[in-house]
């Protein structure tokens, strides 16, 4: 039998909540872990306590928001719809919480940034360069991320500022470059002795390097299309020494080719059809409105060496002629 709640008395002029941000905050500690006694942990409450706010919580609204199955806690279908709208009410009070912080403070103690590993590293050392002297002291938290990494570091609001190839929803994201990427293998391996061009059925015989993808959620593929043989690594580096190494081929992109091309330890591909990849990678901040001013400061930095660092690469089709 379902609990009776009283009838919501409207009061005359009464303006403001009924509820408070504390009675949304242990509903979602309930949904999200399961039980009243798990909640309680992470709330560092005691579980009468969450069990009571939850009740008190149901009678202010004048209806039932979840129900005990066995041990577990559940949503009934009103409360589903409003734990949705709660999850955001409490989302903008810590914003407006971090906008008064970064006002009083007037400069940020620590920027986050998440960057694709495709990011030249060269842009990334010029930018802050011209950021420490000005950055008064602002501790700097280095996130190298592969695919989805980078966006999902946004959603996870883990960083104040992404360079990521994927813009998530919800989010506004600046171009900062185009990025493009070239097959390369050693020049003593087995795919620049044929004597002729490389063709799709020569790759999939082949081992192609590919790097995995650092984001866990929505998991993407760096891989070519239709090749089974692949040996997956973590990082550049690591693909970047097998390479070099004579074991396997792989797409790079054009600045790390450019320097590997030329030293000798890797050659372009002489491919059948003239297959190109190429991503372009984004600025993003995690949210724009409440961002400081040495977040600010760092991304008109990345943008101002991006745009420097554009305008004296070489094209891709002088890379892919290069010779060592």
């Amino acid at each position: 039998m379902l609990p009776v709640f009283p009838k919501l008395i409207q009061i005359p002029g009464m303006r403001g909540p009924r509820v408070t941000l504390e009675q949304w905050r242990a509903l979602q500690a309930v949904v999200d872990c399961g039980s009243y006694a798990l909640a309680a942990e992470s709330l560092n409450k005691s579980q009468s306590s969450v069990s009571y706010t939850v009740t008190k919580l149901q009678e202010q609204l004048g209806m039932e928001l979840l129900h005990i199955e066995g041990r577990k806690a559940v949503l009934t279908s009103a409360g589903e719809a409003l734990l949705q709208r709660s999850r955001h009410l409490l989302d903008n009070a810590m914003e407006l919480e971090q906008v008064a912080a970064s006002l009083m403070q007037g400069w940020e103690a620590e920027v986050a940034l998440a960057t694709d590993a495709v990011f030249p590293k060269s842009i990334l050392i010029q930018a802050f360069k011209q950021f420490l002297p000005i950055s008064r002291g602002c501790k700097l938290l280095l996130r190298e991320e592969v695919l989805s990494g980078a966006s999902e570091a946004l959603l996870e609001k883990r960083v104040d500022i992404s360079i990521t190839p994927w813009v998530p929803p919800g989010f506004m994201g600046e171009k900062l470059i185009d990025i493009n990427f070239v097959a390369v293998a050693h020049p003593d391996h087995d795919l620049h002795k044929l004597g002729r061009k490389v063709s799709v059925s020569d790759l999939n015989q082949s081992v192609h390097i590919v790097i995995k993808d650092s984001g866990i959620k929505q998991t993407r593929d760096s891989g070519w299309i239709g090749n089974d043989l692949r040996w997956t690594v973590s990082n550049f580096e690591s693909a970047r020494a097998l390479l070099v190494n004579g074991l396997g081929f792989s797409w790079i992109p054009m600045h790390e080719a450019h320097e590997l091309i030329v030293k000798g330890d890797l050659l372009p591909l002489d491919l059948e059809v003239d297959y190109e990849k190429q991503g372009t990678l984004y600025l993003v901040f995690a949210n724009k409105k409440i961002s400081g001013p040495a977040s600010q400061l760092l991304a008109q930095r990345i943008q101002s060496c991006a745009k420097q660092y554009i305008e004296e690469q070489p094209t891709a089709e002088q890379i892919k002629h290069l010779k060592p």
